[in-house]
């Protein structure tokens, strides 16, 4: 089966390291089996990823109609990972090998941890902790208030995906072909579970179990209590994109230019959407609500859909390609461009309703918080806008 593509340039790593002993733990959650519930941010954090952990990609913070630039922070090398925000902090990691802290009222720096290889991925912010993995395949867990490590978990492939938390447990993937969860109390493993390929996008957590979707092209559900596998539902192609779950439905675009709705239930989709002329892949993952799902693709354009049918509601050209998974802040989208553009979007109609050029193209997806969007780019700057 065909690789999935990097998302960035870097070369890949071709060595990789020896397999640790890995510990593991006893099964401490059998309380509360198959009855687990996801964490969801409040409007003054944005922990995750997309936001939440059913990776909804849904904001309850507000913003201005025409949010102005608040600060900027510059890294040493590109950021390509969505922000975590908790607590009035901005965690962001980059490819200077560092997870970078800052204020998120002024910008100032904090504090840098050096993780000593390129962070791709997304940090998670959860008790205290934040959560992140590196190119070379290990995964760190560092205080969120000193910036010292708290401990380290060797896997023997790149980790791209971002990190879920719930239950005491994080769970992430890593280009090894393993989803893995650990006891977030000192990285000991609970469980692992083999796929047939990298696994590059980040779990969602929904109803007691982590949803990965591979480059494998399935759709896994994992109990997340002991690693049981308890769907396999097929995609018809890989993905890079992230499912995002909401009632018992997920949402994902393939590399094979579509975006599925899939009835959990059912273990099958219910629908597919491709566009009838421009068919690109799907890097990004949607964003989805009750009444919509947005969806930015590689044909540059901003898909909306009604989350029951698939059927297009709108579509936005964004005169480049969007690889930045959109966020949905009130009756806005917003997201970031390979053209070096921020831009919000009507949820209504498509129209842009604000747009900010910052003359670097920006793979990041936003996130939104405390009344703040923050995104990197490929240049290494850290955009943040608001009101003052």
């Amino acid at each position: 089966m065909t690789r999935c593509p990097r998302l960035h340039p870097a070369e890949e790593q071709t060595d990789r390291r020896s397999s640790p002993v890995r510990q593991t733990v006893p099964l401490l959650l059998t309380a509360f089996l198959g009855v687990l519930a996801a964490f969801s941010a409040s409007a003054q954090d944005w922990p995750s990823f997309r936001g939440d952990a059913s990776l909804t990609g849904v904001s309850t913070s507000t913003l201005p109609a025409d949010p102005e630039l608040i600060w900027t922070y510059d890294t040493d090398g590109a950021i390509y990972g969505a922000a975590a925000i908790a607590g009035g902090t901005v965690f962001v990691g980059s490819l200077d090998h560092g997870l970078h802290a800052v204020g998120l009222e002024d910008g100032d720096f904090l504090w840098r941890y050096d993780a000593g290889e390129a962070l791709t991925a997304s940090p998670t912010y959860a008790d205290g902790v934040v959560y992140v993995g590196d190119e070379l395949g290990t995964f760190h867990a560092v205080d969120a208030v000193t910036g010292e490590m708290k401990w380290t978990f060797e896997t023997d492939g790149e980790i791209a995906s971002p990190a879920n938390v719930a239950y005491g447990r994080v769970v992430f993937g890593s280009y090894d072909q393993f989803l893995y969860c650990l006891d977030v109390r000192d990285g000991s493993e609970i469980w692992r579970v083999e796929t047939d390929n990298y696994v590059h996008a980040g779990p969602a957590i929904y109803d007691g179990a982590a949803y990965i979707s591979g480059c494998d092209g399935f759709l896994r559900a994992v109990d997340l209590a002991d690693g049981t596998e308890k769907q396999k539902i097929s995609l018809g192609a890989y993905c890079i994109a992230s499912a995002a779950i909401l009632d018992g439905r997920a949402y994902v675009g393939t590399y094979a230019n579509q975006v599925l709705g899939i009835d959990l239930a059912a273990e099958a989709a219910v629908w597919d959407y491709t566009h009838p002329v421009r068919q690109f892949p799907f890097y990004a993952s949607a964003a989805v609500t009750p009444e919509i799902v947005v969806v930015a693709g590689r044909d540059k354009i901003v898909h909306a859909l009604h989350p029951g049918t698939g059927d297009a509601l709108w579509t936005h050209n964004a005169g480049a390609k969007v690889d930045s998974s959109p966020v949905v802040v009130g009756d806005r989208a917003f997201f970031g461009t390979d053209g070096g553009v921020v831009r919000s979007v009507d949820l209504a109609t498509g129209d842009t309703t604000w747009q900010y050029e910052t003359g670097s193209a920006m793979a990041a997806p936003p996130a939104v918080a405390g009344g703040r969007l923050v995104i990197g780019s490929d240049s290494g700057t850290l955009y943040c806008f608001g009101g003052r």
